[in-house]
């Protein structure tokens, strides 16, 4: 089916969070004495950069879990960290509950971290091996209600920890006594803690046993049935996604190529590279589609190909592929995709 329009799809009500033109570049080039190359007998200066991400464009939803997916080094944990505040972005803007935030000083930006909390990937390093477990789940809401009593703050912690399933004497205990999904626990209750409504979960199970991970997947769920909470969940296990997400978003070098409704995007993939990814998803059926091998090598994010970034793996590239940029475009099954072929009807 050929695309519909030329303009993102319409969404039912105003996005929690929208990303637009949203980039970021780390200097490779060092300070500026480092920048300076002799170079045919002249001194110029010569700066390199790694575009982690390249021009994004994604709405998310009030209630919703937007799953971002993407081979390593496409920009997923990027996306997630320039969302927080962690990461300065280089250009775009984000806008948080139609206000924007990437350009708020650090003490205007007050109120929205205690309604944004992230939990990051690796629950070994994520908590401070100095704190008790107590004094972890403490530091949030001490922060950001300094007027409430320390009975009250007890009170809470107490709270969120028994909605995840964490024994109240586990608060005495430091975080090197228990094992990484006990971790993650503590981490989810952290994030909990301050009653946000916004949760960005940076691979928050991959560093888990499988056995663990249907336990935090599942915590997850029903902390968003019981908080009303919005999921920005990046992962790169689409077996997560389709248990999960309630909409898709695949990365590719810093890109967005697609974007749809979970179901969607498993039942009819739209680009190139979406379609090549479902693919290779291991399947017990005999009559499922062959599995598509991309040709080359994923390019350099320091040097971006020009055009669409995939053209170089794409079978279905041509000319207007190689030099010319496609932007999201709607589909008749109410997602959106970002390739010239699926424009043109040719895919």
């Amino acid at each position: 089916m050929s695309s519909t329009a030329t303009s993102p799809a319409p969404q039912a009500a105003d996005p929690l969070l929208s990303l637009r033109g949203l980039e970021k570049r780390f200097s490779l080039s060092g300070d500026f004495l480092e920048q300076l190359k002799f170079k045919g007998g002249k001194l110029v200066r010569e700066q390199k950069y790694v575009h982690a991400i390249n021009g994004v464009d994604l709405d998310i939803q009030r209630g919703e879990a937007l799953c971002v997916v993407g081979e390593s080094g496409c920009g997923k944990s990027t996306v997630a960290r320039t969302v927080m505040g962690l990461i300065t972005p280089s250009d775009g803007e984000i806008h948080y509950g139609g206000e924007r935030i990437d350009d708020l000083s650090s003490k205007a930006l007050m109120p929205y971290r205690r309604r944004m909390q992230m939990i990051f990937q690796n629950p070994y390093a994520s908590l401070n091996p100095r704190m008790t477990i107590q004094q972890t789940l403490e530091e949030p809401i001490r922060l950001h209600h300094p007027d409430w009593s320390p009975q009250r703050v007890r009170d809470q912690v107490a709270e969120v920890m028994a909605s995840v399933g964490i024994a109240p004497d586990w608060g005495a205990r430091y975080g090197h006594e228990f094992s990484g999904g006990q971790r993650q626990r503590i981490a989810i209750a952290r994030a909990l803690a301050v009653d946000p409504e916004f949760i960005v979960a940076d691979e928050p199970i991959s560093a888990l046993d499988v056995s663990i991970q249907a336990q935090v997947l599942n915590l997850l769920m029903e902390a968003q049935q019981e908080r009303n909470l919005t999921y920005l969940f990046i992962t790169h296990d689409l077996a997560v996604v389709e248990h999960f997400g309630t909409r898709v978003a695949v990365m590719y070098l810093g890109r967005v190529c697609e974007v749809a409704p979970t179901a969607t995007l498993f039942a009819t993939p739209r680009h190139p590279y979406t379609q090549a990814l479902m693919s290779a998803i291991p399947r017990l059926e005999d009559e499922r589609p062959q599995h598509l091998r991309l040709q080359g090598e994923v390019p350099t994010p320091v040097n971006l190909p020009s055009g669409c970034v995939f053209h170089g793996r794409c079978p279905h590239a041509n000319a207007r592929c190689r030099s010319e940029v496609p932007t999201l475009i709607a589909t008749d099954e109410g997602g959106q995709v970002a390739c010239h072929g699926v424009e043109e009807g040719r895919i």
